[in-house]
């Protein structure tokens, strides 16, 4: 199929859930520029400062939790700058910055602090009842109920967007949950650096290709804002080209490699018409605007 933005789609506002700075570039970082490209109002909301976080290199690295704690506010410029790159206006915290605290890895004691993420119970979903029916998005975009790869921070962010839906006065039209294709996967570097590997069979999540049901093919210009985002949060990634440079790969402080891929894809649930809650939309590569619509409503 051609790749395409569906036309027109000005008046549309697509808001974009995620759980730590990087997030949003890592797997939806091409959908954003290219929605902002077609003219959609685009806002990211980020749940946490990323506190928890590991640092690559050693230059930065008495930022970490255990250390110095200064990550986060470190990690608010590195957002401010990826976000700049894919056409965001500024960045935006649920609850304002700091108000919830990156819970870290399941089983680890940081998800004891008063103010983690995985804590913050009927207030998060309240802020973003707020936002919700302030923005009055038509899309909102955030993880699956596995939070992609089962980090606690990630799954608390499906939560609080589908119960902040359920009780906000606005109800957006698609709900999309950001995945990784499996086929994608076998993507190969050429030439690998020696200190990153490529993953063992079934290391990283990803969702078989016939429960996809939209995607976002990225042009050049997406391509290149999705690289420079992912480019300005050093402290979390690395990126290298393939030997023959046509292709990208991105490694987080695992060592191990993802190939940043042209297409972006989606499971997506669609408001009944009877505002009973949301049916899964049916499996299939259209793309994730199709069928929103126009208008401010």
């Amino acid at each position: 199929m051609t790749p395409h933005t569906p036309a027109p789609a000005a008046g549309l506002r697509a808001l974009f859930v995620h759980a730590h700075p990087d997030d949003e570039s890592i797997t939806t970082g091409g959908t954003i520029a290219a929605l902002v490209n077609a003219g959609v109002e685009v806002r990211v909301l980020t749940c946490t400062l990323g506190e928890e976080g590991e640092v690559l290199g050693e230059e930065l690295a008495g930022l970490v939790a255990d250390r110095a704690d200064q990550l986060g506010g470190y990690r608010i410029g590195e957002l401010r700058q990826a976000l700049r790159s894919l056409g965001v206006d500024r960045p935006r915290f649920l609850g304002g910055a700091g108000r919830w605290r990156d819970s870290g890895m399941a089983g680890t004691p940081s998800a004891d602090h008063p103010r983690a993420f995985v804590r913050s119970g009927a207030a998060a979903v309240d802020e973003l009842v707020s936002v919700l029916d302030e923005f009055r998005p038509h899309l909102v975009v955030t993880y699956d109920p596995d939070g992609g790869y089962g980090h606690p921070d990630h799954i608390r962010a499906h939560e609080v967007v589908h119960e902040a839906v359920e009780e906000a006065a606005h109800r957006p039209r698609r709900l999309a949950w950001t995945v990784t294709a499996r086929s994608h996967l076998a993507a190969r570097h050429s030439d690998p650096p020696a200190h990153l590997r490529h993953p063992e069979e079934g290391e990283l999540p990803s969702v078989p290709d016939t429960r996809l049901t939209h995607r976002v093919p990225l042009d050049e210009a997406a391509s290149a804002a999705k690289l420079q985002a992912l480019g300005a949060h050093a402290t979390q990634l690395e990126l290298t080209c393939s030997g023959d440079g046509t292709s990208a790969f991105l490694a987080l402080t695992n060592g191990v490699l993802q190939p940043v891929v042209g297409v972006e894809w989606y499971v997506a649930h669609d408001l009944r018409p009877d505002r009973a809650g949301y049916l899964r939309c049916a499996s299939g590569a259209v793309h994730l605007l199709d069928g929103l619509g126009t208008g401010r409503s």
